[in-house]
Order: structure tokens, then C-alpha cells, then sequence
């Protein structure tokens, strides 16, 4: 069988999804359960090749074999294990910003004539019995306005008073 590769690709790349997993299942004598376009025309490519100018040979065939025995095959990937609580508690603890101190620390700050105090969390930040998210969202209830809240309770940023 003589083979003309650039026009059967062209004729590939033309046909649907749909169509191309019809050709697949034509060629390979099985149907498929990928509707990824480029890989469905690759492997009918690779297999119209196969079979108009020959197989693997005996002996690769036979290699092969022996490298799939030893594969440990999976169709997707192991599912992480769960971690135990207290790897979460130090994970979470080493994700923290660096500049924000420990849990339990309240940050003071004058502003406008009042001292605000803030409670850091393990996660997020009380003020006036509120929980936030960020400094920042503290920042912007005290302010009204969005603003750096690393910046407003003067951590790690520049010192000036606002």
C-alpha cells in the first residue's frame, strides 16, 4: 500500500472531532474515548503508517512487553494522602506572610485621634469583633478607602504617618 502521508494529513486536519474518532475506530478496530484533535490525528497517522509500511519487529515487540510488565500503569494520577491536622496547622503557619507577626498579637496603630488595635488570627484579623480576610480589608473599613494594609499598620513597608 502506497502511503501519500502530507495528503492524508491534510484530509485529517479537515474532519471534525466526531469524524476523526470514527476514522480511529475504523483504523484501530476499537473506538476511543479522547476528543483531543491533534492526538487523534497523530496516533491515525502513526497507525495508517503502521500498517501500509510495517510494525514494530518481533524483538521490540517482545522489549516492550518487557518495559510495560514492569511500569506500574495508571490512567490518573494517585489522589495526594490527606494531611494530618497538625502538618496542616505548620503548612499554614509557614504560608503566612513573613511580615505579619504570630497569631494572637494585637497591632496597634493611632489614627485620626483614636488608637486602633487589630487581633491577628490564625486566619485573617479582628477588628472592632469583625473578621477580615487581609490587612488590607481591616485598612479599608477603617478608611473608607482601599489602601496597602501592610503599609496603613506600618509592617514591613515604608515608615511614613498617614
Amino acid at each position: 500500500m502506497n502511503l501519500n502521508v502530507e495528503k492524508e494529513l491534510a484530509a485529517l486536519r479537515r474532519m471534525s472531532v466526531g469524524e476523526l474518532r470514527l476514522r480511529y475506530a475504523e483504523v484501530f478496530g476499537e473506538a476511543t474515548r479522547s476528543r483531543h484533535k491533534q492526538w487523534l490525528i497523530k496516533r491515525i497517522l502513526w497507525r495508517m503508517q503502521a500498517l501500509a509500511e510495517g510494525d514494530l519487529s518481533e524483538r521490540a515487540r517482545r522489549r516492550a512487553e518487557e518495559l510495560a510488565n514492569d511500569a506500574d500503569l495508571r490512567l490518573r494520577p494517585p489522589r495526594a494522602p490527606a494531611a494530618p491536622p497538625q502538618t496542616q496547622a505548620i503548612h499554614a503557619l509557614a504560608d503566612r506572610n513573613s511580615r505579619l507577626p504570630p497569631p494572637g498579637t494585637v497591632l496597634t496603630r493611632p489614627y485620626k485621634g483614636e488608637t486602633l488595635q487589630v487581633k491577628v488570627l490564625t486566619e485573617g484579623f479582628e477588628y472592632e469583633g469583625q473578621v477580615y480576610k487581609s490587612l488590607s480589608a481591616v485598612a479599608k473599613a477603617i478608611t473608607g478607602s482601599h489602601c496597602n494594609g501592610y503599609l496603613f499598620f506600618r509592617l514591613g513597608g515604608k515608615r511614613n504617618d498617614r
